[in-house]
């Protein structure tokens, strides 16, 4: 995971997760890690680049959130009954299923491996229709039962009946009410009788205002008619819970194939993700080998904006081990690792690519150590974290493993930090493993220059504007071009000088030539005092570090147990018994589309090819290819000698003489069969 983090492939992660409708498919692609199963990652590489081309072709494809419907499958099976709202849900599904089937429908002409998940979903269209036709505007519509169309029959009956009798008293006496319509309180159809009058009308006072001027009274001529229409209303409460139990049980009945469709979905969420992502990056499928090659041809970082990021083309492998890449600071070198690093990553996880085209080794992991890492709380320097990162991938890098190193040795005493970089590189080398390295000391340059198996690159860099070019150049060494580009940025000459004769050891040249010719013998002899001080000096380093030898006791790195790639088998078909059986030694046939009649020499073997004899030349052919003319069995003996139809005269006398007396200058060559495959 901290590579990850280091490549910045976690943010790739959170991108497909943004991509992704379903919980299921964005929690797969927090977890994406490489896939080290060949015969694995092609198929998902596969399914990458058939959605990029349905999405080209035909758009995003209709997907939906389906979290909740196992939950409501669970309840289903429970004995539960489904609300509405709930059934609605289970409906908009069946919807989603079917147009997801006629989406991948439209795969099936190009021959996609995606229409096998429209053959695998189940159409749900007795389930959508029947609760399509008992629900409607969110409500049990009238005609689900023919109970409860009665029933509602009834019900608009009374209700009718009751608005009629209420209007009717209304309308003979309306000196006794304070409003001239019906109120409805407390579940009761009731009038508004003013105070002084709540005698004069025949029934029960249900509520007073707040004023008490107003007593709204049920007439007892709908009483009666109230209870009945509320017995009604039972009824129809208790249907409507009958019809959607009845259609909770569909749901019961058709769970396994909701749990299949999900599955599905969840699948395809995952999959055209990977698809949108492609489109956004506009990326490629990378080819895939084992050889370890790496080409990528104008690659770019995905998560770097497409108006300003220059691509990268970068091609190695076969012999080529490592990459050392020189160069300028702010040439990017780092961003050349990370690109190369990314790509990879995506590619060994069955992403698309951002590049022109691409050919990767497939790689059990991706290694890096890029950034200072420097760390207050845990009190690492920039060295210290590098050597603590470079002991952990020593640790698990193999033949199978991408090793990314930025500024190799640096951050410390530059000799020692140039030893440790050559020592570092030989054990990256000896790994076999396939790595890139960016450093600035000039003889890591010479060494990638003498050793087999290591190249040097470069970053192209602008002189003139001080601009670089982000083009890497494999084959030629980069320089860091400090004293040009402080020479360009008004660096002054006289200090500039200096610097150059401390950097090189070359000898400084006064301007006062008289001065210098009198300090010659003076300097000659502070010169011979200095030799002899740094031979001196030489034979104390020499002695300490034998001292530190003896001291120090010399530790392998422990190496840790990694994953491996696992490679597809290639597996011959094994024939059937009956095929294995179908021809016998001399057995006379026909062989196609020659027509030419032969004698069989060795049946069928696992390959599924005979070998005939078509006039003395014994070739070799499929079994599909021929046809059984006479059995031997029908044309020869039981004992019957076949070395008389498949050996030669000369071949047969002396079988014969060695059978009588074994002769021993004699020798029996029993020449090869032709076996051309025809």
């Amino acid at each position: 995971m901290k590579h990850q983090e280091t490549l910045e492939f976690t943010t790739i992660k959170e991108k497909l997760a943004e991509h992704a409708v379903t919980e299921k498919a964005k929690n797969k692609f927090r977890n994406m890690d490489m896939i080290l199963e060949e015969s694995k990652l092609r198929r998902k590489l596969k399914e990458t680049t058939e959605a990029r081309i349905m999405l080209d072709r035909v758009g995003a494809p209709p997907l939906g959130c389906v979290s909740d419907i196992i939950a409501l499958t669970e309840a289903a099976k429970r004995g539960e009954m489904l609300s509405i709202n709930e059934l609605d849900q289970v409906r908009q599904f069946a919807v989603v299923c079917e147009r997801m089937k006629r989406y991948l429908k439209k795969s099936e002409e190009s021959g996609m491996m995606l229409a096998e998940y429209g053959h695998g979903i189940y159409e749900l269209q007795d389930l959508r229709n029947e609760i399509e036709r008992c629900i409607r505007n969110g409500i049990v519509d009238d005609y689900a039962t023919k109970t409860l169309c009665s029933l509602r029959r009834q019900m608009a009956i009374l209700e009718g009946s009751i608005k009629s009798k209420l209007d009717e008293i209304l309308r003979k006496n309306k000196a006794y009410f304070s409003e001239s319509f019906v109120s409805g309180r407390n579940g009761r159809f009731t009038l508004p009788v003013r105070k002084e009058y709540k005698y004069a009308i025949q029934g029960s006072v249900v509520d007073i205002s707040s004023t008490g001027a107003t007593c709204f009274i049920e007439p007892a001529a709908v009483a009666k008619l109230r209870e009945e229409l509320e017995l009604l209303r039972l009824e129809e409460n208790n249907e409507v819970r009958k019809i959607l139990y009845q259609l909770s049980g569909l749901v019961y009945q058709d769970a396994d194939a909701i749990k299949r469709n999900v599955d599905y979905l969840e699948e395809l969420d995952y999959i055209f993700a990977k698809g949108k992502l492609s489109v956004d990056i506009r990326g490629v499928e990378p080819a895939i080998n084992l050889d370890g090659v790496i080409h990528i041809n104008e690659g770019r970082h995905p998560l770097i904006d497409k108006k300003v990021c220059v691509p990268l083309t970068i091609d190695f492998g076969d012999e080529i081990k490592g990459v050392i890449i020189t160069g300028p600071n702010t040439g990017g070198k780092t961003v050349a690792l990370k690109t190369v690093g990314l790509c990879l990553m995506m590619a060994n996880c069955g992403l698309h690519v951002a590049c022109t085209s691409a050919d990767v080794c497939m790689r059990a992991s991706i290694l890096c150590d890029i950034g200072d890492g420097q760390s207050i709380s845990e009190n690492l320097s920039t060295f210290s974290s590098h050597i603590t990162n470079i002991i952990d991938i020593m640790r698990t890098m193999n033949e199978e493993a991408l090793v990314l190193l930025d500024e190799l040795g640096s951050g410390t005493d530059p000799a020692e930090g140039m030893g440790i970089a050559v020592a570092v590189l030989d054990e990256l080398r000896r790994s076999g493993c396939r790595f890139m390295v960016t450093t600035h000391y000039p003889e890591i340059k010479e060494y990638a220059k003498d050793t087999p198996g290591i190249i040097n690159a470069r970053m192209a860099f602008d002189k003139e504007s001080l601009r670089p070019l982000y083009q890497l150049e494999i084959g030629e060494a980069g320089e860091s071009c400090a004293f040009y580009i402080a020479m360009k940025l008004g660096f002054p000459q006289r200090i500039l000088e200096r610097a150059y004769e401390a950097a090189y050891k070359v000898e400084h040249i006064d301007a006062d030539t008289q001065e210098t010719n009198e300090l010659q013998a003076s300097d000659k002899k502070t010169n011979d005092t200095k030799r002899t001080a740094n031979q001196q000096k030489s034979i104390s380093d020499i002695s300490s570090l034998q001292a530190i030898k003896s001291e120090v006791t010399v530790q392998e790195i422990p190496k840790k147990e990694v994953p491996r790639i696992q490679k597809t088998e290639v597996k011959r078909p094994v024939q059937s018994e009956k095929i294995l059986s179908k021809f016998q030694k001399g057995d006379s046939v026909l062989v196609y589309p020659q027509k030419k009649i032969g004698i069989v020499f060795e049946p069928v073997n696992e390959q599924g090819d005979v070998i005939v004899q078509i006039q003395k030349k014994k070739l070799t052919v499929n079994h599909k290819r021929v046809k059984l003319q006479v059995s031997a069995a029908e044309m020869y003996p039981e004992d019957y000698d076949f070395s008389i139809v498949f050996d030669s005269v000369d071949v047969r006398k002396k079988r014969h003489q060695m059978e009588r007396k074994y002769q021993k200058d004699m020798e029996i060559v029993y020449p090869d069969p032709d076996t051309q495959k025809i």
